[in-house]
């Protein structure tokens, strides 16, 4: 299930399955430009002529480079999204802070394999703001990946949480790219720093706990990752903020936001 909720910039949405098809190859036309040329060498013309339709098409549906850029982003952060919910309910994990291990495993095979997200990535080289008006980027990113921690982890939403989320982004963005300027592929050193950085500052954050009631925790099982086929009640305790036990329940899988048809 998807944990992006994507905010289309189509001046329409396609009606017909041919002309959500005519959409998805100016998306990879746009893609397949920012890795010949960089976001320079990109225009409507040049996107409609790789894509093989009338600049005419394109603008029914875009009315410029920036909004296709928009939605190249938008598209990436949409699967991106998906790719982590998949991994996450594969289960698997020791611990929970072993996901962040797979998120930047996912990023990184992204920025390897999927065109255009080696240039476009979630959007900074067009604008900071390019996926959401009144935020920038990163902390579009950061509030996916907290509303899954508090979706599948069942981790209390919090200032304190959001800022975690927010620092552990922008550390996150920071390391790769240095990783991704020493080597094509991804220093894999410097990518497992970034692991074992984010990691490390966000179990200081957060802690969560399978025990039930005020019982304590299992020898050995500090930091367990619930299984999410467990109906088990959850404290989680952030650091400087307690909420007391839930009796209910806990679902472990993530919800599934309204979303639109994708771009």
């Amino acid at each position: 299930m998807a944990v992006t909720e994507a905010r289309t910039p189509l001046r329409r949405r396609p009606a017909q399955r041919r002309s959500a098809e005519r959409v998805q190859l100016m998306l990879d036309a746009c893609a397949e430009i920012l890795d010949d040329e960089g976001y320079e060498g990109l225009s409507t013309t040049r996107i409609a002529q790789r894509a093989g339709v009338a600049i005419g098409s394109l603008y029914q549906f875009f009315p410029d480079k920036r909004a296709v850029a928009q939605a190249l982003a938008l598209r990436n952060l949409e699967r991106f999204g998906e790719r982590v919910s998949r991994r996450i309910e594969q289960g698997g994990f020791a611990h929970w802070t072993d996901t962040v291990g797979a998120v930047i495993e996912i990023f990184v095979d992204m920025h390897r394999t999927v065109p255009g997200f080696r240039v476009m990535g979630f959007g900074d080289v067009a604008d900071v703001n390019l996926l959401d008006a009144s935020a920038d980027n990163n902390s579009v990113v950061a509030g996916r990946l907290r509303t899954l921690a508090v979706n599948v982890f069942g981790v209390t939403d919090s200032p304190q949480l959001a800022r975690a989320f927010a620092i552990a982004v922008e550390a996150g963005d920071a390391i790769l790219k240095l990783a991704f300027r020493t080597d094509p592929d991804g220093d894999p050193e410097v990518v497992a720093e970034a692991d074992r950085l984010i990691s490390g500052y966000l179990a200081t954050h957060i802690d969560i706990s399978g025990a039930t009631g005020t019982n304590p925790r299992p020898a050995g099982s500090y930091g367990r990752l619930p299984d999410p086929r467990e109906t088990a009640t959850r404290r989680v305790t952030l650091r400087g903020l307690q909420q007391a036990p839930s009796t209910t329940a806990a679902s472990g899988s993530p919800a599934c936001p309204a979303g639109g048809e994708p771009v």
